[in-house]
C-alpha cells in the first residue's frame, strides 16, 4: 500500500497478499470502482456491484478467459474451457459436463471421499505436529479427481504436481500465459487410448462416448482435442481450489479455538462452518472479465476493451450485504455468497468442494480436537489466480495450549 491516503493494490505483491483484507476493504469503501493504471485493469468490490458482473455475460464476457494475464495474453482459447466461454458454446459445454456433477453422483462420492480423508489423516494420530497441506490438502483432492476424472492412482501425484505447476508463479510476477500451458494437459493424451478400449465408470470415459448437438446443429461426439480440454479444467480447478479450502480451514479454526470447540461438541454445525470459510477466505479472490460493452459504475464508466476485476473476496465482507463481515462466525446465516462465482459461470464444482470440506472437517476434528499453527513455517502459495497455503504445520500434540 502507498504511504499516502490513496488506496493502491498490486495482484502480484507478495506482502500485500499476506493479509489483503484491509487494502480491500478500504478499495470498497474508498474506490469501489477501482483503476490500476500499471497493470491497466478495473476492479469492483462492492457486493451489489460484484453480483452484476457476475450475471451480466453479455457485457462482461468470460470467453477471452477469466484470470487477468490470460485476458491480456490474447491467446485463443480452445472449446470446452467452460469457465472461459461465453454462450452458446459455453451453455451446450456446460449441459453436457453437467451430467457428471449430478447431486446424486456427487453425495454417492461420500463414503469414497472419507476413506481417502481416513487413510491420509490416520497414520498421523499420535504425532506431535504435521503440514495439513502435505498431509490432506494436496492428498484428498487429488485422489478425489484422479477417481473422478479416470487417472491410474500411481500417476496423480506426478499429474497433480504437473497442474499446480502451470498455475504457480514467482513471487511478484505474473503467469505466463502466452503458450496457453495452462489449457491442455498432454499428459491425459496417454489415458485416452486406454479408455477407449477399456472404459470404466469415470468422467473420461463418459466423455470419449458422449453425443450432443453441437453450436452448428450436428450431432457428434467430442474431439480428442475437446475431451483433453474438458479434463484439464475439470481436474486443475478440483485440486487447486479445494486444497486450498483445506488449508484456510486449518488456519482459521486455530485462531477461533472457541469457535472451534463448538464444532468438536455439535458436529452438526461443520457445513454452515465451511459455508463460513469460503465466505471468509475464497479461493480465487478475485475473477477477470472481458468489458464487451462501455459499463458504469458509481459515475465512472469503464470503457469497451477493458479488463474488469470482479473481486469477491471483498465483496464477500461488504457490511452492506453481510454485518460485521470481517468477523468469522459459524452460526452466521449465509444466504448468498461469491466463493464460487455466481449467474452463468457458477462453479460446477461447488457441491464436490463443499463436501471434500466438510469430510476433511469433520474427520480432522475427530482426531484432532485443537491445534496450534507453527506461523514461522507457515507459508503462502505463489499464484496470482488463487490464494491459499501451500505449507501449513500445525502441533497438535500435548504442548497445545487449549483456550
Amino acid at each position: 500500500m502507498n504511504t499516502d491516503d490513496v488506496v493502491y493494490w498490486d495482484p502480484y505483491d507478495p506482502i500485500l497478499a499476506q493479509d489483503p483484507h484491509p487494502t480491500f476493504g478500504r478499495l470498497r469503501e474508498q474506490s469501489p470502482i477501482y483503476y490500476n493504471e500499471k497493470y491497466d485493469f478495473h476492479l469492483i468490490s462492492r457486493f451489489d456491484d460484484c453480483d452484476r458482473a457476475l450475471h451480466d455475460w453479455r457485457t462482461f464476457r468470460s470467453g477471452r478467459g477469466n484470470i487477468l494475464e490470460l485476458i491480456k495474453s490474447g491467446i485463443e482459447l480452445p472449446p470446452g474451457t467452460l469457465i472461459m466461454e461465453d454462450p452458446p458454446g459455453h451453455d451446450i459445454h456446460r449441459k453436457l459436463l453437467a451430467r457428471m456433477f449430478t447431486p446424486r453422483r456427487i453425495a454417492a462420492l461420500e463414503p469414497r471421499v472419507r476413506q481417502y480423508c481416513s487413510a491420509a489423516l490416520d497414520p498421523l494420530v499420535g504425532a506431535d505436529r504435521f503440514d495439513l497441506m502435505a498431509a490432506v490438502g494436496t492428498e484428498l483432492p487429488m485422489r478425489v479427481i484422479g477417481m473422478l476424472v479416470g487417472i491410474p492412482e500411481a500417476d496423480q501425484a506426478a499429474f497433480r504436481e504437473s497442474t499446480d505447476s502451470a498455475l504457480r508463479t514467482e513471487p511478484g510476477q505474473q503467469a505466463d500465459f502466452r503458450g496457453g500451458a495452462t489449457l491442455s494437459n498432454e499428459a491425459f493424451n496417454d489415458y485416452l487410448d486406454w479408455r477407449l478400449e477399456h472404459p470404466s465408470d469415470d468422467i473420461m470415459t463418459e466423455l470419449l462416448h458422449a453425443e450432443f448437438d453441437d453450436e452448428h446443429g450436428v450431432r457428434r461426439t467430442l474431439t480428442r482435442d475437446e475431451v483433453v480440454t474438458y479434463l484439464t479444467v475439470v481436474a486443475g480447478a478440483g485440486n487447486e481450489t479445494t486444497g486450498r479450502l483445506i488449508g484456510w480451514i486449518g488456519s482459521i479454526l486455530a485462531k477461533h479455538p472457541e469457535q472451534r470447540r463448538e464444532l468438536v461438541e455439535d458436529p452438526l454445525l461443520i457445513p454452515n462452518a465451511v459455508e463460513e470459510i469460503l465466505r471468509m477466505e475464497p479461493a480465487g479472490p478475485a475473477i477477470g472479465r472481458y468489458v464487451a460493452a462501455d459499463a458504469e459504475f458509481h459515475g465512472t464508466v469503464v470503457p469497451a476493451g477493458s479488463v474488469l476485476l470482479v473481486l469477491i473476496a471483498a465483496a464477500n465482507r461488504d457490511p452492506r450485504r453481510v454485518p460485521d463481515g470481517d468477523r468469522f462466525d459459524i452460526h452466521r446465516d449465509i444466504r448468498h455468497q461469491l466463493a464460487f462465482g455466481f449467474g452463468l459461470h457458477f462453479c460446477l464444482g461447488a457441491s464436490l468442494a463443499r463436501l471434500e470440506g466438510r469430510i476433511a472437517m469433520q474427520e480432522l476434528l475427530k482426531r484432532f480436537p485443537s491445534w496450534e499453527v507453527d506461523w514461522d513455517n507457515a507459508k503462502l502459495a505463489s499464484t496470482s489466480t488463487v490464494r491459499g497455503w501451500e505449507s501449513l504445520p500445525l502441533i497438535v500434540g500435548s504442548s497445545v495450549t487449549v483456550a
